[in-house]
């Protein structure tokens, strides 16, 4: 990513950078967005091929809370 957000574009606050995490039993992780529409796997949940998922960073304003995501290989779990 080129830049990232500094300044919330509804208040111009300062914007945090953070991410959103999904958990599994006792697994934590990075939220990923995927490619396509969503496609059912055969145990019932979704199927998500590795190769369509890119990391998700969330960036929160300091003064107002709006929150504003993009998704980039360089956001994964480091």
């Amino acid at each position: 990513m080129s830049a990232e957000p500094t300044r919330c574009s509804k208040c111009k606050a300062e914007m945090v950078r953070g991410f959103l995490f999904e958990s599994e039993g006792p697994k934590r992780m990075v939220s990923t967005w995927v490619e396509g529409a969503p496609k059912k796997s055969w145990l019932g949940g979704t199927k998500v091929p590795k190769e369509t998922c890119i990391p998700v960073a969330t960036f929160r304003c300091s003064g107002c809370g709006f929150l504003e995501s993009y998704a980039q290989p360089e956001f994964g779990a480091q």
